[in-house]
């Protein structure tokens, strides 16, 4: 890119001048262009080139560090050993349900003691119906002629709850389930 410098008041003629700022306007409006139009050409040749399997043109930029540092430290000096302590999970698990399992009788020697329990924290997901009968109470008044129904909870409108509405969602967007694999999901 060419630079120059032209000083616009050093021109007498007002009408010459302002012929001449519009003008350097104009070229440097040009120019910004050319910059873009040259930046999206490349793109389009390197997205071309993609295309039919070759390589673009790399995207090499220059070194901002000029000189070394002073501090060289060697592998041994910058690295060291972290010690690693290993945190329970199982505090911060909310235990819904406990079971205690047994050890069958007839296969343990006469002699053995009972000498306590081991827990282990099992981690699953249940998902089952919960189909409910909404009983609405359903009045009518002779004196106004009009018939009084109790409207569904909260987030319930037509044949199925918020639950399963959320889960569908779920599985359709964030799963990328199909629609006939839901249906056989739901069945």
């Amino acid at each position: 890119m060419i630079s120059c410098s032209i000083d616009s008041r050093e021109i007498a003629d007002e009408s010459i001048r302002r012929t001449v700022e519009i003008l350097l306007n104009l070229i440097e409006q040009q120019q910004v262009e050319i910059k873009e139009l040259r930046e999206e050409n490349q793109k389009l040749r390197d997205e071309n080139n993609r295309l039919k399997g070759e390589q673009g043109k790399p995207n090499i930029k220059g070194n901002k560090n000029i000189g070394f540092k002073n501090n060289h430290s060697s592998e041994k000096e910058r690295f060291t050993p972290t010690e690693h302590n290993k945190r329970s999970k199982n505090k911060t698990i909310k235990v819904d349900r406990q079971e205690i399992v047994t050890y069958p009788k007839e296969k343990l020697p006469p002699d053995a003691e009972f000498k306590g329990y081991e827990e282990v924290i099992v981690q699953d997901i249940l998902l089952k119906p919960d189909n409910v009968l909404f009983r609405k109470q359903k009045y009518y008044s002779p004196q106004t002629g009009k018939t009084y129904l109790a409207s569904l909870p909260f987030g319930y409108d037509g044949e199925f709850g918020p639950g399963i509405k959320a889960l569908v969602i779920s599985l359709y967007y964030g799963g990328n389930m199909t629609q006939g694999k839901l249906l056989e999901f739901l069945e």
